[in-house]
C-alpha cells in the first residue's frame, strides 16, 4: 500500500485521489484510467511490478446496436458452386480507392513505401501480432523503421463445437513493452462470431482486456473464415447480413465503451461476405498480398504481407502500412519526407495475391481450452490484377489449405 501512496502522490497533478477507492475507479472515464498507464510504466522503470496497481473491473453494459435500414430486396446475392463468371456491381455510395499502385515501391528489405503526389511519404510502417510472434527485442523493432504494432487482445475459437473465448496471453506484456520502445499501439479482437450476441461478448472481453491501455490506434475487429478445418467451421455459412450485423455490434458497442474502432477484412470476404454501405465511416483494414492492392474501394491501412522481416522479432511477422495517423485528433493524412530507399530489383519477393484468414490450428478444435500454437492465412489465389465496372475477373480456384503462418 505503501508504494501506491507514493504514485498517487507522483501522479496527483493528473488526478488526485485517483487510487483512493475501488468504486471510484470503476466510474473514472477514459483519460483518467490511462494515468493507470503512466503509473504501471513508472513501476517498471523502478523495477517493481506493474500489476501492484489493482484495477478493478469495470462492468461494461452493451448498446443497442443501430440497424441501418431493411435488408430484404435491396440486394441480389448469387450462389453457384461452380462460380463461372461473377459479376458484382460497383457500389455508388462506397468511396473508391485513394491510393494508387504506382505511387508504391517496393525496397529491397521486402517493405512497401507510399508516396503522394507531390513524393512525399504518405504512409506510416506497422505490425500487427499476437502470442505467436516471440519478440526479443523491442528497441530494434523500433529502429527498423516501425511506427506502430497493432496486438491481439483475445480470440474465438472456431472448430466444431467450440467458440470459446480467450484472452491473448502475451498482450499486456507487448503493450508494455511496445509503448516503453516508443511505438504507437493499435489492438485487434480475432473474431469467429456467428451472432450480434457474440460479438458483444468479443466487445465486452476486448474491452476487459483493454482497461487502462491508453490507444493511439483503433481496435479493429478481425473476423475470418476458415478454410482448413476439414470437419466445418462454425463460421461457415453466416449471412452476409448477420455478418455485417455482427462487425456493427462490436464496433458500436466499443465505441461506447470509448474506443476508436476499425475493421481489418480480405478482398474477397469484404465483397462477397460485407454489406459494405452499411459500414461507411469505420476505418477499414485491408489485408491483401501480391503487386499491389487491387481492393476498388478505399481503405486506410494496408496489410500487405505475412512474411516480413523485422529485427527484434523472430520468424515471419505480418507488414502494414497506415494512410492516416490516428494518434493525432481528427486522423490526419501522413506526410512525410521522402527517405533514401533501394528499389527491390527482382519481381518474386511478392507473394502471389493471397487472402490472409484463419488464425486458430486444426487440433485447437479438440481442446479448446488450450492457446493455439500457430495462425494460419488463407491459401493463394490468382485473380486479375483489379476490379473495374467494366473489367471483371474471370473465377478463381478453389481455395486449398495453405502452408501455417502467424496471422
Amino acid at each position: 500500500m505503501a508504494r501506491k501512496h507514493v504514485l498517487a502522490a507522483i501522479f496527483g497533478v493528473m488526478g488526485a485521489g485517483l487510487m483512493a477507492s475501488t468504486a471510484v475507479l470503476g466510474a473514472v472515464a477514459l483519460k483518467q484510467r490511462h494515468m493507470i498507464t503512466s503509473m504501471r510504466e513508472y513501476m517498471q522503470r523502478q523495477g517493481e511490478d506493474p500489476e501492484l496497481i489493482d484495477v478493478p473491473p469495470r462492468t461494461y453494459e452493451p448498446v443497442e446496436v443501430d440497424h441501418f435500414y431493411e435488408r430484404r430486396g435491396h440486394k441480389i446475392l448469387l450462389s453457384d458452386n461452380t462460380y463461372g463468371q461473377i459479376w458484382l456491381p460497383v457500389l455508388a455510395d462506397v468511396p473508391l480507392s485513394s491510393h494508387p499502385v504506382e505511387n508504391m515501391v517496393e525496397t529491397d528489405q521486402g517493405r512497401v513505401l507510399s508516396f503522394d503526389a507531390a513524393g512525399n511519404l504518405n504512409a506510416l510502417t506497422g505490425i500487427d501480432i499476437s502470442a505467436h510472434n516471440t519478440v526479443t527485442d523491442w528497441a530494434a523493432i523500433k529502429a527498423d523503421g516501425i511506427d506502430f504494432v497493432m496486438l491481439r487482445v483475445g480470440y474465438r475459437g472456431y472448430g466444431v463445437g467450440t467458440g470459446k473465448l480467450a484472452k491473448d496471453t502475451q498482450f499486456r506484456e507487448y503493450y508494455r513493452a511496445a509503448k516503453s520502445a516508443g511505438l504507437m499501439v493499435g489492438a485487434y479482437f480475432f473474431s469467429q462470431a456467428i451472432s450480434e450476441e457474440e460479438a458483444v461478448e468479443e466487445a465486452i472481453l476486448t474491452a476487459e482486456q483493454l482497461e487502462g491501455c491508453d490507444l493511439d490506434f483503433p481496435v479493429a475487429y478481425d473476423w475470418e473464415l476458415i478454410f482448413h478445418d476439414d470437419e466445418g467451421a462454425r463460421t461457415d455459412n453466416v449471412p452476409v447480413d448477420v455478418l455485417t450485423d455482427c462487425v456493427l455490434a462490436f464496433c458500436q458497442n466499443m465505441e461506447s465503451f470509448g474506443y476508436r474502432t476499425m475493421v481489418y477484412q480480405n478482398k474477397r470476404t469484404s465483397l462477397f461476405k460485407l454489406d459494405l454501405p452499411r459500414l461507411n465511416g469505420i476505418p477499414f483494414w485491408l489485408a491483401e498480398y501480391g503487386d499491389g492492392p487491387t481492393y476498388i474501394y478505399d481503405y486506410d491501412m494496408w496489410q500487405y504481407s505475412c512474411t516480413g522481416t523485422v529485427a527484434g522479432i523472430s520468424g515471419d511477422v505480418d507488414l502494414n502500412l497506415c494512410f492516416k495517423d490516428f494518434s493525432q485528433e481528427g486522423d490526419p493524412l501522413i506526410s512525410l519526407p521522402a527517405p533514401a530507399y533501394t528499389p527491390k530489383q527482382s519481381d518474386d519477393a511478392i507473394p502471389a495475391d493471397a487472402e490472409p484468414a484463419a488464425e486458430a490450428p486444426e487440433e485447437f478444435a479438440e481442446n479448446p481450452e488450450a492457446e493455439p500454437d500457430t495462425e494460419q492465412p488463407e491459401a493463394p489465389e490468382t485473380e486479375a490484377p483489379a476490379e473495374t465496372p467494366d473489367e471483371i475477373p474471370e473465377a478463381p480456384a478453389e481455395k486449398q489449405p495453405a502452408e501455417e503462418q502467424p496471422a
